[in-house]
């Protein structure tokens, strides 16, 4: 599975902006879908996840400010990013999971300023 994310960039404390994640196979085989971050010196940690029945679960830093969408038809995992913080910066990455695999895709920067 080959995992293209998009979508970040640099924004203002307030601000929001919508990653995307393009799957190279029918994410419905794919059991849980979701987005991790990295910040500088830090481990990467979880953001949000979704299961093939599109069940949510968040971090508590993130919860009711991210929403996490599947969208099996087009193959497609999205994060829209509200109210964002700059503790919210980092290198977030998109996470394909199956039965006996782990699959992540490149990484998109985002930057929130203060």
């Amino acid at each position: 599975v080959q995992l293209v994310e998009s979508g970040g960039g640099l924004v203002q404390a307030g601000g929001s902006l919508r990653l995307s994640c393009e799957a190279s196979r029918i994410i419905s085989s794919i059991n849980i879908m979701g987005w991790y971050r990295q910040a500088p010196g830090k481990r990467r940690e979880l953001v949000a996840t979704s299961t093939v029945y599109g069940d949510p679960n968040y971090a508590d830093s993130v919860k009711d400010r991210f929403t996490i969408s599947r969208n099996n038809a087009e193959d497609t995992v999205n994060l829209q990013m509200n109210s964002l913080k700059p503790e919210d910066t980092a290198v977030y990455y998109c996470r394909a999971q199956t039965l006996g695999a782990s699959f992540w895709g490149q990484g998109t920067q985002v930057t929130v300023s203060s």
